[in-house]
């Protein structure tokens, strides 16, 4: 696979018109010398599904050079890579769970460098047994717990299912993040689906599929 740049021109086309969205490309299982074409490209949001596949993608070297990367955790998080995955992510997208948080917050006391700034609940938005995620009738619940902790919540993520109409849990997702924190961002929308997302009031597509071809 390699970059196909009608898409990403055609993709950031699509985010002019639209101010407060973003374009967080995903590279996951993609190859260091297109990150590094995009790093040369100006762009600087990435997100990764795995802790330890960004751990070498998104080096130190890549770091130094890059100092205002600005990397997302959007995939699951199991508790025993939160310590790395500190370390590692300055936004991790997948809070959606008490115990997850308890060790977050455990780590966060305990280690001295701490990368990441900012957290988002994963909401399974489709109620489905096969996605991570918060159910919206527990989303209160865990937010407030994760206020109490000190957990800097700055956003809602989701992956809507793949057989429905998306704009119907997007627009739930609104409705959610107005009831919690008007002030929240919506991190919801990929490759198939983010022109739906931006309508939605999206602040945060992940694309991947899109882009690489």
């Amino acid at each position: 696979m390699s970059i196909h740049y009608p898409s990403l021109d055609s993709i950031n086309q699509d985010l002019s018109f639209f101010k407060e969205a973003q374009l967080l490309i995903v590279t996951k299982n993609q190859n260091d010398d297109d990150v590094q074409k995009l790093l040369l490209d100006g762009y600087r949001l990435f997100g990764e599904n795995r802790v330890q596949e960004a751990q070498k993608k998104f080096n130190s070297h890549i770091r130094k050079n890059y100092p205002n990367l600005n990397l997302h955790l959007i995939g699951p998080l199991q508790s025993n890579k939160a310590k790395l995955a500190l370390s590692i992510f300055h936004c991790i997208q997948s809070i959606d769970r008490k115990k997850l948080i308890d060790q977050i917050v455990k780590e966060i006391k305990n280690i001295d460098f701490i990368l990441t700034k900012e957290f988002y609940i994963q909401i399974n938005i489709g109620h489905e047994s096969q996605k991570a995620g918060v159910l919206p009738k527990d989303l209160i619940d865990l937010y407030e717990y994760a206020l109490t902790c000190n957990l800097n919540i700055t956003g809602l993520m989701c992956i809507p299912p793949i057989s429905t109409n998306p704009g119907i849990f997007f627009e739930e997702m609104q409705i959610l993040k107005e009831k919690l924190n008007k002030n929240l961002k919506l991190s919801m929308g990929m490759s198939n689906d983010y022109k739906i997302a931006l309508k939605n009031n999206s602040n945060l597509i992940r694309v991947g599929s899109k882009i690489f071809k």
